[in-house]
């Protein structure tokens, strides 16, 4: 009797230890086409409050479970059509609760091409096979017992045994318990062993660590496991595992044990060195590599996601007049100028750099630009001249604060409109922002329909310094695969990586809440239950009748059904609108009871902050939570959402993280000494530790053993730091946490 397979919710709610009854939900409203965001923002009731993390590790189990549970039914099919399935195999498969678990029974049943066993077969050898693996002591010995087999296919008793133990190996190698037995003990007890190629190219000795490499299977980092892999790929390194003898025997031996008074013990004895080294072991390695490699991918995807949460949230800096330079040599450094709305003001090409250096009259220009337009922060790209543009602007600022403008700076076009007053900027700052994907947005459909009176390199400049005024809005216009904040990117699952970094960006947006009526398609692209084709449709409508002056007016935009308002509406904001409400996070499905709190506490959203929270605590004072939600009509965590809402209707969640750190003056390595203590933004974090800006050429290594025990680092953090090394030869800087024993690094330390 087979053992049922048990539901889903039950599966999934042990495998997480998570409430049954929460799991049930959630399954229930992904299959009715909720997004997660909508879920876990509202519908805690249903689900127990389950955050987004459980209901996403929810959600991919259930995908998991469910694509495992279609490859079951193939498999069932497949065995059932060959008439070998039998009960106590159904058992079996049905148990199986891994794929691997599963391919192995189905292991022995695949449709295979023509191998040594099968050809055997074919000549009429299996039951001479069927001796060797029972190690019967009665009847002829084997070379007697091969006569019988004799043909003009097999023509001696050699060949007959030969085939017989081809036979006998396949079946051995097949063996669903020979393979897990040995599989555990490679992932456990295996060595991966990596040589160089000889002749094989490595120029920048990029591999160098790896030419003369051995580490046990349980011991290897994942960062090191995708740098073999790359080092295979590029013909540099080949890698191999060790399985210890004993283990693979061992493994084979439990199942198939020869018995030392049967005449065919060493037929047996000579099956399983022949299935080890042809069939079993090159199989195992390819299973272990292909299981590191997997569990590899899986941490790196996870780190890339954790590094682009950590950059999306970064806080915006609104109020800036934005000065973006995008770097170059020879074909200069591009200029935008953009207001505090990101509108582009003007736009120049400047020549600092080698070959033309024209320093001087880039200085003009640049001051002239800040004097016309009030810039107050100039935001630099990190790519190439990136340090030597930080210094002319430092040049910049210093002169801004001196008043010093004798700089050539009336370059003026007889036809500019330029006769307000010159604006002083004594708070110009600058930054280094992070410029990956610039190119990618520049030439994109994009970037044409937003700047179409601009060339693609201007654009860049433009998205660099709109990038510090809101970081999530600019660079949601980007495959976030091209953000380039991690690590072995392109080496990893592509599927897997665009599926995570997507479902951040979708987070992401989803919490901080988007303005309908200024967003662009790329950010209402990942608004909860909107998707590509519905962000061109309320863009289109938004330009053809107006700003929305209510979320109810969504409705009116074409495809935007009622699925679609209930899954999108409580992530899209209307500021001033006609209903106060529509500003907020606060669902269109629980107005009624907002506005019943708000009758209840005598306030209403134009009530001043502080009246409308002390009126809510005194509400709260007067009866216990749960029988106020009672009474409203809803669940205690809805109604906890919607009196936070009332007090700070709308509130962007980026506005508790620090700012960006603003600089006035350039640092280089010649002013570090050991123990100067800095502050620095984290600008990637990786499996050997962080990487840090301290505002010089070179981001220093903060490494993994210098960071305290639970201090968990993310993009866009500004942490202090103390200088621990400086190697000015290699371009590199050693950091240590301050009060914590500084040491020396390498790119290699494990």
């Amino acid at each position: 009797m087979s053992r049922p397979v048990q539901p889903y919710p039950t599966r999934i709610a042990a495998r997480l230890q998570l409430p049954e009854h929460g799991v049930a939900a959630v399954i229930e409203l992904f299959d009715g086409g909720a997004t997660l965001p909508f879920i876990a923002r509202y519908r805690k009731e249903m689900t127990g409050s389950l955050d987004e993390e459980q209901i996403r590790a929810i959600e991919q189990m259930l995908a998991s479970l469910r694509a495992l549970d279609e490859r079951r039914a193939v498999i069932l099919t497949s065995i059932g059509e060959q008439e070998k399935l039998t009960p106590e195999l159904e058992a079996q498969i049905l148990a199986a609760e891994t794929l691997t678990a599963l391919e192995d029974l189905y292991q022995p049943y695949r449709p295979k091409r023509r191998t040594r066993a099968s050809i055997a077969r074919e000549r009429g050898l299996q039951p001479l096979a069927d001796l060797i693996l029972a190690q019967s002591r009665k009847g002829d010995r084997p070379e007697a017992a091969a006569q019988t087999f004799l043909s003009d296919a097999v023509p001696t008793v050699e060949d007959a045994l030969a085939g017989a133990r081809d036979i006998a190996a396949e079946a051995i190698s097949d063996h669903a318990e020979v393979r897990r037995q040995t599989r555990e003990k490679a992932m456990r007890f295996a060595t991966l062993t990596v040589t160089r190629i000889e002749g094989g190219a490595d120029e920048k000795g990029v591999y160098t660590l790896y030419y003369d490499f051995a580490a046990r299977i349980d011991r290897l980092k994942p960062y090191q496991v995708l740098a073999i892999n790359r080092g295979e790929a590029q013909k540099v390194l080949r890698a191999s595992v060790d399985i210890p003898e004993r283990d693979w025997r061992q493994s084979m031996q439990n199942i198939f044990p020869d018995h030392p008074l049967s005449p065919w013990a060493e037929q047996l004895k000579l099956a399983i060195e022949d299935s080890a080294k042809r069939l079993l072991l090159p199989a195992i390695e390819r299973d272990v590599r292909a299981a590191l490699t997997e569990q590899a991918e899986s941490h790196a995807i996870h780190v890339f996601a954790a590094n682009l949460r950590g950059l999306l949230t970064q806080p915006p800096l609104a109020g800036h007049v934005v000065m973006g330079i995008d770097p170059g040599y020879r074909t200069g450094c591009k200029v935008a100028v953009v207001d505090a709305s990101g509108k582009v003001l003007e736009t120049a090409t400047i020549y600092p750099h080698q070959p033309q250096n024209q320093r001087r009259e880039s200085l003009a220009v640049l001051a002239d630009l800040v004097q016309l337009h009030g810039v107050t922060l100039i935001s630099i790209g990190n790519g190439t001249a990136s340090r030597e543009t930080e210094q002319l602007a430092a040049e910049l600022i210093r002169r801004v604060g001196s008043g010093d403008w004798r700089l050539e700076r009336l370059r003026l076009s007889p036809t500019s409109n330029r006769h307000s007053p010159i604006a002083q900027s004594p708070n110009l700052h600058y930054l280094i922002v992070n410029e990956a994907g610039a190119s990618v947005y520049s030439a994109s459909p994009l970037a044409r329909a937003e700047l179409p009176d601009l060339d693609v390199s201007m654009r860049g400049a433009v998205s660099i310094a709109r990038r510090v005024q809101d970081p999530l809005a600019e660079l949601v216009k980007i495959d976030p695969k091209s953000i380039g904040v991690g690590l072995y990117q392109h080496d990893v699952n592509q599927k897997a990586l665009a599926a995570a970094l997507d479902g951040v960006v979708e987070s992401v947006v989803n919490q901080v809440g988007v303005d309908v009526n200024t967003a662009s398609p790329a950010l209402l692209t990942y608004v909860a239950g909107i998707g590509p084709k519905l962000a061109s449709n309320l863009v289109a409508h938004r330009n053809e009748h107006g700003a929305f002056a209510t979320r109810a007016a969504l409705k009116k935009v074409a495809g935007l059904g009622p699925k679609a308002f209930e899954q999108s509406a409580g992530f899209l904001r209307i500021r001033d609108g006609e209903e106060p409400l529509d500003a907020s996070a606060i669902h269109p499905e629980s107005y009624t009871v907002a506005r019943k709190v708000l009758k209840q506490a005598g306030v209403d959203m134009r009530t001043p902050v502080e009246e409308r929270r002390a009126a809510l605590d005194s509400l709260r004072q007067r009866q216990p939570f749960a029988a106020l939600a009672a009474e409203l009509g809803c669940g205690e965590p809805t109604l906890a959402d919607i009196f936070e809402q009332i007090v700070r209707p709308g509130r962007d969640p980026r506005e508790d993280a620090p700012p960006p750190i603003l600089r006035s003056d350039v640092l280089s390595m010649d002013d570090l000494v050991a123990g100067m203590r800095l502050q620095g933004t984290v600008r990637n974090v990786v499996d050997f530790g962080a990487f840090v800006d301290i505002g010089v050429k070179q981001d220093g290594l903060l490494h993994r053993s210098q960071i305290p025990h639970g201090e968990r680092l993310g993009v866009g953090d500004i942490i202090e730091v103390e200088v621990a090394t400086v190697d000015k030869e290699r371009g590199r800087i050693g950091l240590g946490w301050p009060g914590k024993t500084a040491v020396a690094w390498r790119i290699g330390d494990s």
